[in-house]
Order: structure tokens, then C-alpha cells, then sequence
């Protein structure tokens, strides 16, 4: 029970506030708070809920009273050890920046030293918002409390903690109370304990395969089919891996951590029994054993983790940290059945119908009057086969064939030559083997609610032997094209990123802004299942007409084609469909073909600009003297090219952006597309970036400092296990870094400096666990800066490749002459500053 504003000082008799079966900590005015009246906390605990109460905080001020409070309850969910209460007062004239910075580090304090624990935070809060600063905690509160204002508030770090249930005012307060019911489920009761199958591998597999290959006569499983050969060699591979292994059960229960082990189940045995026996002494030492059993397990595992840090194994160190803290650890989909798996293959497929055949006719015309012979057909090496298996991420899950990556890996000598036979014959033939291009499809929410079909994103798993393939004769197809080849589509290209494309998008905008009359149209356009829709009759004409061989072009045609595909449901299989469009996503080709299917897909006019990022697509229309022709000409341009190559544009999530700063601003008239209205925002995330109208980025760091909040108490329940400083540095570097500087380039440079203390307030509080000096955010900007500015410097294909000029002194670039604060502060023009500056300071030297 949390009472505020209890007027109480050092003077008031404790005696008179004891209720029966309670326990009462105290924080009373003092003359710190510079207050004659009002003021004080205080908080009852249930000696039937806990009796082991401690006061761990308190603070008085004009600006703030908190009182922390940490119970260990009789009975917590595993999930958690402790509870931390925090009751609050915030006056209402009180500045609430000071007051949430002082609450922060009061919380961030407790969770440093206590990161499972269960944190409730209560109080008046007036017009405060713990939020701001702990974005990751919930409220609860959903009525009012003081007349029509919702002034009282409660937050926790629990999801679905508590409800809400409002009772009449005590006394003669002028706030109402209220109750809160506990609605949380623990975890083991929201998921059921699974069933898994695994493979044992016994000691020495390794060598019985590569004995078995060896020793094979791949002479007999020859065949002028290339279907044949294949799935009769793929099923021999997988005869002999089931031979050597064998398949057991296991039960995975939900809230397990892994550093449970057989000792800390005998003594959490021995702690239960105790508890019921009555014994309250024997209860007290059984639970001290158990403290010390579960201090000692995970001593022991950390010890195991820094282990393989040491022995440069960083993937089950990685792994290992994973587990202690839970991040990243994927469900299983909650409701799964044979009948879904069917309505999903035929969501996934619903793009086969009605594809055209007019690209087929010309389809034939064309192959049938080239000839073949001006060049010779590309063939593989065992050597260059045998590389690829050896390259093989073994962690990548099986295909339909049940080979596993590690079997190629370790017997890529035995296996390279037979299948560097079977991708020659296939290459020769023009014909991918069918079981080789069939797949299991794996849907993947794209939310944490899946509430239609298109909530799933439809991922393949496919043959590893096949990935190879595909990753060889992409190699092949890359060294063939020029690399001036759609130059704004920045994916899966050398020393291209999200950055770049959204560094070129605001500096386009930006340095048409600075002449007077102007405004920028940027839209968004979002495809339905953009890869689904690939016609692989008009992708082979487009890769004819790039010059690549017409074998590759029958190879990537037959590739797309009468591909058998079904849908995994949790232990539950579709029937099969065989499909001829799309290109699956999963597949090491797919990406790299989609980007040469678009590449045609090219701006109608100078005045506008297009900006892919695989299937990302953005259009920036450049408008001066409210003349939108040209844009809206080209958007009329771009619904053409979609519908001559089947692309389905998304009306309903294609969004537009209208940046303008003139003072007079006119009324623009909204853009339809395909009769439908496309809806104006005042900010998109663009990229994994929130790009606002008014190109102030607010609403990205507020996006950051929610997400990295979450990632904190990861780092903190890292250091509660004590491992060590260089191990929570790496951890900080992947998880919170990587978060905070996401294309820092782009935004960093233009965000104010009420936006860069609440990052840097991250970095503090990270640095204040790890106990090391971390680098600041201007520190890493800098260092980005120069390296992205010489790597443009040193690819002539860049598109910013010309904005570094150098002068004829040959000792500085020519800086961009800005009008306006924006450009001079966005990343190309401050780049040139810094280049100059790296430059005169090398002179020095």
C-alpha cells in the first residue's frame, strides 16, 4: 500500500502508524524539500506476502520525494528474484526534466544491482511522465484520479502486470485510490513446455562419412538426366547420414535458464521439501545451499562462455549470452494446424494466376533466333566446388533433402567431385534437378499480432547443396556486369548500405530546397510480395539484354520455374504446389535477381529521383513553382512499369512526404494511384529510419532510446552473472551500439542537442555498468565521417562520388556552399569539413 502526501516529519511517533500484519517504511518531509506542509511517503507491506523488507533509497527535494522499497516475496514466478517498489511524489510546479533524471538514475541504480527483478513504480506523478526516460515500463492507470485528469500513475517493467480498479477518495483527499489487481501470467503457464526431435551425432561421424564417400563408385549413379542423377545421389547421402545417427526426444520448458543444472534441481528439490515440512530452520538452510548452488552454476557456465571468448569460438559465446538473457530467443507459433498450413501455400501462390503470356511468345522468338555458340557455356571446377562446401554456415537448417550443412563441410573433398559433375550437367542442360529447387516454406511473422495471411513473410529453406550452386553461378553472373549498373539501388552491393540511400534521398531534398519557391513530394512506394511476383520469362529477357549468356538465362529461368513448394506449420506439412512465378525468398540468387528485374525501373525526368534499396523503392520529386507535372507524370510512369512487370503496388502502404519550408505554403492536391487515394504523412520510417516533414529526427531518437532501453537490462543482468569487462564491452558493441550509431551518417549531424544528450544518456548509464569509458556518439560520427568519405573517394561509381572535389591545389575538396543551417549540418557537406580538417591535421604532422 503506497500513500503520498502524508504530511509526516521526524517527529510524528512511529508507533501510531503500525498497522497489524503490516510493515511501514517512512520517507518523511525534510527541510530539504523546502516545504512547511504537504510532502512525505509512505508505503505498507503484507508481512503475509514478504517479510524480508528493506529501505534501499530516498530522495527529497523541491523538485522530487521517492522512496525505494526492495521485497523478497515468499512466492515470485522464476522470471524474477525481487520486487522493487518506488513510490513517487512530483510536485506540480516542479521541473520535471530534473525530476525524471533524478528518478532514472534511482531506478537505473536498483536495476543495475537487481536486473531480473520485478519493478513497480507509483505515485503523483502531476504532468510528469516516467516514459520519457524508461520508455520500456508500462502504465497501468486508465482513469482518472483527480477530477478529469489522470495524475496518479503506476508503471512496472511487467507486460500485462496489473489492472486497474478504481475505489472511492480516502479522507478527505482529493484523489481517488486505487487497486491493483495482478493479471500477469507466468511464463511456464503462457508456454506450454515443447517436444523437440534432434540428431545425435556420436564421436567420430565425421570420418565414417568421409570413409563412406570415399569408397563410393560415383561412376554408377551417372545419368544423362539431370533429375535422376541428382535426387539418386542426394538420397545415398542421406542414407549414409542416417546411418551413423540416431533421433531422440526432448522436452524444452520456457522458463529453464541455462545454467540450470542436476545440482541446482536436487537442491531446489531439497529447498520445497523443507518449505513443507515446517521446519522453519531447516528451510532457512536448505535455502542458503540453493543460493550458493545457483551462484556456483552460473559462476560455472560464465567461466564455460569466457572459455570459448578465449578459444576465438565467438558463436557460442554469442549463444551462451543469448540464453542467460533471453534476447532474441524465438516462440514457437502459438496456434499452427494442418488446415492453416494449406490457406497460407495458397495465400503464398495466390500471384500465379493470371500471369500473362505475351512475354512467353517473344520468350520464343528471341531463344530461338540467338545463337549459342559465340562464347563458351560457364563450367565449374571440383577445386571452386570443393571451396564452396568448405565456405558452408553450418548452422543454416536442412532442406527438403535432410542433408545436413556440417556433411557437406566436413566431407566437401568426397562430395565436390560428383556434384561439381551434376551442376555442369545442369548449367550444360539449362535444367535445375526439381529436387534441388523445392522447398519448405517457413512462415515468419512480421509482427508480435498476427491477426490476417499477410502478417506472415513466406521464408524458404532450401537444399544447402543448392546454395552453393546458386552461390557460384552468382559470382559468375556479377563479374559479367558493368559496375555502373543501376547505380541508386544501393542493396547488395560493395560499399553501398541504408545509410547511403538515405544520405543521397535527404541531400537531394536538401539542396533543392535551399532556392526560394521550392518543396519536395517523396513517396514511398511499398510492393505486395515483391518477390513473389517476378515473371522469370521477362527476368531472362532482361538478363539478355545485359549480355550474360543465354545458358545462365535458360539456368535462372528453369531455376524460377515448376518449383515444388510446401508450407510448415510447426509438426504440421501442407499438400504441395508447383509454382513459375517469384523467386523465393531464402534462396541466394533471389535477391541479386530481383534488383536486375528492376533495374530498368529509372527516373522519366531530371527534376525527379529514384531510390531503391531492394524492393524499398522511394520516389523524391524535386517541385519549384508549384508545378507537380513532372512528378506526378512520373509516378503515372512508375504504375506503367509496375503493371508491365507485374509488380503490385500497395496503395494502402504506400505513403507520401511532403517537406517544405516556405512560409506561404499552398494546398497540394493529393496523389492517387490506381484510383485510390495515397495517404500524406508527417513522418515514415523509411529504412529502419523516421524520417518527419520538418527532417528533424525526434521521433528516430525517441524510436532508439525506446529499443536500447530494453537492451540495457540485458547488460545488466550480464553484469549481476560477473563476467567480465572485455565480455559485457563485446556485448554493449553488438547489441546497444549497433542500435544507438544505425545510420548515424544520415541524421547524427542534424539532431539537436536535447535529442544527442538523451543518446549520450544511454552511453552513461551502459558505461556506469560495464565500468569502462565508452566512446561518445561525436566521437564515433567523426571516425564514420572520414571512413565512409575516403571509401566514396575510392569508388568512381558511387553517386556521391562527385561531390568530392578536389581543388587544383591538390590539398583540400571544395566545400558545398550552403544557404541554410540544414544543408550546412547534413552529412555530405559536414564529410567535406571533416576531410579538410584530417587533411590540414596530417599536414602538421
Amino acid at each position: 500500500m503506497v500513500l503520498l502526501e502524508t504530511w509526516l516529519d521526524p517527529s510524528f511517533p512511529q508507533g501510531l502508524l503500525q498497522l497489524e500484519g503490516r510493515s511501514v517504511i517512512r520517507a518523511d518531509r525534510t527541510a530539504e524539500s523546502g516545504k512547511s506542509r504537504g510532502g512525505g511517503i509512505c508505503v505498507y507491506i503484507n508481512n503475509n506476502w514478504s517479510s524480508d523488507i528493506k529501505q534501499m533509497d530516498t530522495h527529497c527535494s523541491p523538485d522530487l520525494e521517492y522512496l525505494v522499497v526492495k521485497c523478497r516475496p515468499f512466492y515470485l514466478p522464476r522470471e524474477f528474484n525481487v520486487v522493487i517498489i518506488t513510490a513517487v511524489y512530483i510536485p506540480p510546479d516542479a521541473n520535471t526534466t530534473t525530476a525524471m533524471g533524478h528518478l532514472l538514475t534511482a531506478i537505473s541504480r536498483q536495476q543495475r544491482a537487481h536486473p531480473d527483478g520485478a519493478f513497480v513504480v507509483a505515485g503523483d506523478f502531476n504532468r510528469a511522465d516516467l516514459r520519457t526516460v524508461l520508455p520500456k515500463f508500462h502504465q497501468y492507470v486508465d482513469c482518472p484520479t483527480r477530477g478529469g485528469n489522470t495524475l496518479d500513475r503506476v508503471y512496472s517493467n511487467i507486460m500485462h502486470g496489473y489492472k486497474t480498479k478504481p475505489l472511492p477518495n480516502m479522507g478527505q483527499s482529493d484523489h481517488i485510490s486505487l487497486l491493483m489487481i495482478p493479471s500477469y501470467r507466468p511464463l511456464v503457464r503462457r508456454i506450454r513446455p515443447s517436444t523437440r526431435e534432434i540428431r545425435v551425432w556420436p564421436v567420430g561421424a565425421s570420418e565414417q562419412l568421409q570413409d563412406c564417400f570415399r569408397s563410393t563408385e560415383w561412376s554408377l549413379f551417372v545419368e544423362n538426366n539431370v533429375d535422376t542423377y541428382a535426387s539418386t545421389v542426394l538420397f545415398y547421402v542421406k542414407s549414409c547420414i542416417d546411418v551413423v545417427t540416431t533421433t531422440k526426444q526432448i522436452r524444452v520448458f520456457p522458463n529453464n535458464k541455462p545454467w540450470l543444472n542436476r545440482d541446482v534441481y536436487l537442491l531446489l528439490k531439497a529447498r520445497n521439501a523443507a518449505f513443507h515440512s515446517g521446519d522453519a530452520q531447516q528451510y532457512r538452510e536448505a535455502r542458503a545451499k540453493l543460493k550458493k548452488g545457483i551462484r556456483n552454476a552460473k559462476a560455472m557456465y560464465c567461466r564455460r562462455i569466457e572459455k570459448h571468448f578465449e578459444s576465438s569460438d565467438p558463436r557460442r559465446v554469442w549463444q551462451g549470452l543469448r540464453q542467460i538473457t533471453g534476447q532474441n530467443i524465438k516462440n514457437e507459433l502459438a496456434s499452427s494446424s494442418a488446415h492453416l498450413a494449406d490457406q497460407l501455400n495458397q495465400f503464398f501462390s495466390r500471384f500465379e494466376e493470371g500471369t500473362g503470356t505475351t512475354v512467353t511468345t517473344a520468350l520464343a522468338t528471341s531463344t530461338s533466333s540467338e545463337t549459342t555458340t559465340d562464347r563458351q557455356p560457364f563450367l565449374l571446377q571440383t577445386c571452386d566446388v570443393q571451396r564452396a562446401f568448405r565456405s558452408i554456415n553450418i548452422r543454416k537448417a536442412a532442406g527438403p533433402d535432410g542433408i545436413m550443412g556440417w556433411v557437406i563441410r566436413d566431407c566437401a573433398a568426397e562430395l565436390a567431385g560428383v556434384f561439381t559433375d551434376i551442376f555442369n550437367l545442369s548449367l550444360l542442360q539449362g535444367s535445375v534437378p526439381t529436387c534441388l529447387k523445392t522447398s519448405i516454406i517457413v512462415p515468419v511473422p512480421k509482427q508480435s499480432v498476427v491477426v490476417s495471411l499477410n502478417d506472415y513473410r513466406p521464408i524458404a529453406l532450401t537444399s544447402v547443396v543448392m546454395k552453393c550452386f546458386e552461390r557460384l553461378v552468382l559470382d559468375h553472373i556479377k563479374a559479367g556486369l558493368p559496375s555502373t549498373l543501376d547505380p541508386f539501388q544501393f542493396a547488395y552491393r560493395r560499399n553501398r548500405s541504408t545509410d547511403d540511400a538515405i544520405s543521397i534521398a535527404v541531400h537531394t531534398v536538401l539542396s533543392h530546397l535551399e532556392r526560394q519557391g521550392t518543396y519536395a513530394r517523396l513517396l514511398f512506394v511499398d510492393y505486395s510480395s515483391a518477390f513473389n511476383t517476378i515473371l522469370p520469362d521477362r527476368l531472362f529477357l532482361k538478363m539478355t539484354n545485359l549480355g550474360i549468356h543465354q545458358k545462365i538465362c535458360l539456368w535462372v529461368r528453369n531455376f524460377l520455374t515448376d518449383r515444388p513448394q510446401t508450407v510448415r506449420m510447426g509438426p504440421y506439412y501442407s499438400s504441395t504446389l508447383v509454382l513459375s512465378t517469384g523467386a523465393p525468398q531464402g534462396c541466394v540468387l533471389s535477391p541479386f535477381l530481383y534488383s536486375l528485374y528492376t533495374f530498368d525501373c529509372t527516373p522519366l525526368y531530371k527534376s525527379n529521383t529514384i531510390i531503391k534499396f531492394a524492393d524499398d523503392t522511394t520516389v523524391v520529386g524535386l517541385i519549384s513553382e508549384n508545378d507537380e507535372t513532372a512528378y506526378r507524370k512520373e509516378v503515372q510512369g512508375l504504375i506503367q512499369w509496375c503493371k508491365e512487370n507485374n509488380l503490385m503496388l500497395n496503395t494502402k502502404k504506400t505513403k507520401e512526404l511532403i517537406i517544405d519550408f516556405r512560409r506561404k505554403k499552398s494546398v497540394f492536391l493529393p496523389l492517387h494511384i490506381n484510383g485510390e487515394e495515397v495517404e500524406r504523412v508527417g513522418s515514415f520510417k523509411y529504412l529502419g529510419i523516421y524520417i518527419s516533414e520538418d527532417l528533424s529526427w525526434t521521433a528516430n531518437i525517441n524510436m532508439v532510446v525506446r529499443k536500447v532501453q530494453g537492451r540495457l537490462y540485458f547488460l545488466r543482468m550480464l553484469r549481476g552473472l560477473n563476467l567480465s569487462q572485455h565480455l559485457l564491452l563485446s556485448y554493449y558493441h553488438s547489441t546497444i551500439e549497433s542500435v544507438l550509431t544505425y545510420c548515424i551518417l544520415s541524421w547524427y549531424g542534424s539532431s539537436s542537442e536535447t535529442d544527442k544528450k538523451a543518446l549520450q544518456r544511454i552511453i552513461k548509464i551502459a558505461q556506469n555498468v560495464i565500468g569502462l569509458q565508452l566512446p561518445t556518439l561525436d566521437e564515433i560520427f567523426t571516425s564514420r565521417t572520414l571512413k565512409k568519405s575516403h571509401n566514396i573517394l575510392r569508388d568512381p561509381t558511387h553517386p556521391a562520388h562527385n561531390f568530392f572535389e578536389l581543388l587544383p591545389s591538390g590539398r583540400r575538396y571544395r566545400t558545398m556552399k550552403t544557404r541554410t543551417t540544414r544543408l550546412l549540418n547534413s552529412f555530405y557537406p559536414r564529410a567535406l569539413i571533416a576531410l579538410n580538417n584530417d587533411l590540414r591535421a596530417s599536414c602538421k604532422k
